[in-house]
């Protein structure tokens, strides 16, 4: 039986079991294996990864494991420090879209408030995420391991937190993007652009009492919703304001 020793770094450990973070792994196994399926034996998802170093030198995920390899695993976040030959992480997105999984509903609609196009429905199933994720070039957030874990997933995120205003926090500082923060701008029930839309052309569509206080409108260009700036409006204006104070600390 051969032997590989593995070390995760920094918040790759937080998908190992308590007894392996933060330790080297002593991985024993009997068949040769690429080093992506063995990291994604020990629990962690191949897209958490950036790169891999085998006794001192970078490689791939199709490298094939040797008896006596010693494994460092490291995360995005390890580029401040170090600076790798070789990276396994694809090429950033031209284009920032999104696609989210049944268990982050409301972390979909805080996106959608942003600006950010992003797909949810909770009766997709992990394959139908997977092959949107793909063909689509979206980012996948995900509460679930296995679906990462996915081999047509490219572009994918295991959101951390389980509270929905934090998990937003979350993924702009992952992705870096609040300086592409445009709120308002789309659905919140179906993703679709928003566009300004005359009253007059509306006007049986509003609530009476809307008509008399309100003059400026935008409909859903998909499904035709109506929005205003009502009651809600500085709710979520509030909101909003949060999230570009949390960049800053406050």
């Amino acid at each position: 039986m051969a032997i590989a020793y593995f070390y995760f770094h920094a918040e790759l450990n937080y998908f190992l079991p308590r007894h392996h973070q933060q330790v080297r792994i002593s991985h024993f196994f009997e068949e040769k294996a690429s080093i992506k399926d063995m990291i994604e034996s020990l629990g962690v998802p191949h897209p958490e990864v950036d790169f891999i170093n085998v006794n001192g030198e970078y490689v791939n995920f199709y490298y094939i494991v040797s008896d006596g390899d010693t494994i460092n695993v490291y995360p995005i976040s390890a580029r401040g420090s170090i600076i790798p030959s070789i990276s396994v992480r694809p090429e950033p997105l031209s284009i920032i879209r999104f696609v989210l999984d049944i268990h982050l509903g409301k972390l979909a609609t805080s996106l959608r408030l942003l600006g950010f196009d992003t797909l949810y429905r909770n009766d997709y199933e992990d394959e139908k995420l997977a092959q949107i994720s793909s063909s689509q070039a979206r980012i996948l957030l995900t509460r679930d391991k296995g679906l990462l874990m996915r081999s047509l997933v490219t572009h994918g995120y295991y959101v951390r937190n389980t509270n929905p205003q934090q998990q937003i926090i979350e993924v702009l500082q992952r992705f870096d993007l609040f300086k592409l923060i445009s709120p308002f701008k789309r659905c919140l029930r179906c993703n679709g652009l928003l566009e300004p839309v005359d009253k007059q052309s509306i006007v049986d569509k509003i609530p009476e009492n809307v008509r008399s206080q309100i003059d400026e409108f935008r409909r859903c260009q998909d499904c035709d919703r109506i929005y205003w700036k009502g009651s809600h409006y500085e709710r979520l204006q509030q909101f909003i304001d949060g999230v570009l104070n949390s960049q800053k600390g406050e």
